[in-house]
């Protein structure tokens, strides 16, 4: 799947979106993408996320941080014949392991996202599989907009890899025009 058939599917569902974004990673952008407005076809689910699972390396179980990662581990599960788990957020706001998931000594995990920018939630569930003895091979994402920056130590493997503007937000110049800040959604 080309650069331009992925885009066409996120301006197709109205998910690639333009204004002044706050990212869950803190970062404000001018463009957001919006994986949920994308998901929510399932055709387009089953479509994306079967292109980034034949680009995987083996495994035995995928993992996602929810809930931007749900649907997509679901998918790259489903598209590769694994289990798929996730991690949720605790009432203190850090990813765990809940609902009686496992990690067994060895297991071998892909860690999938829908959006990769800075990685936070991505590392949160590789160390979640780390320190139960679980080894991670590769990190998938439908988007990277990272820019490259993004390092986990593993292969980060995307459908899409852009370098999108981001700003922190004392230097943010859409904050500095006075226009309003959005978070759509993560």
């Amino acid at each position: 799947m080309t650069d331009t058939e992925v885009l066409q599917i996120f301006r197709e569902t109205q998910a690639l979106l333009s204004g002044h974004f706050l990212l869950r990673s803190g970062l404000h952008s001018r463009q957001y993408f919006q994986c949920a407005l994308v998901l929510q076809y399932p055709r387009h689910a089953e479509k994306l996320c079967a292109a980034l699972a034949a680009k995987l390396p083996k495994a035995d179980t995928v993992i996602s941080p929810a809930m931007g990662g749900l649907f997509v581990g679901h998918e790259i599960g489903r598209a590769l014949g694994l289990k798929h788990i996730f991690a949720e957020k605790n009432a203190a706001g850090a990813l765990e392991l809940r609902r009686n998931f496992t990690v067994g000594k060895g297991e071998k995990f892909l860690v999938v996202e829908d959006v990769v920018t800075r990685g936070g939630r991505v590392q949160e569930t590789i160390d979640i599989i780390k320190t139960r003895g679980g080894e991670v091979v590769a990190v998938g994402t439908v988007v990277d907009r990272s820019g490259g920056k993004a390092n986990f130590g593993v292969p980060l493997v995307s459908l899409l890899k852009l370098q999108i503007e981001t700003f922190e937000p004392a230097v943010c110049p859409l904050c500095k025009e006075g226009k309003p800040v959005v978070k759509p959604g993560s």
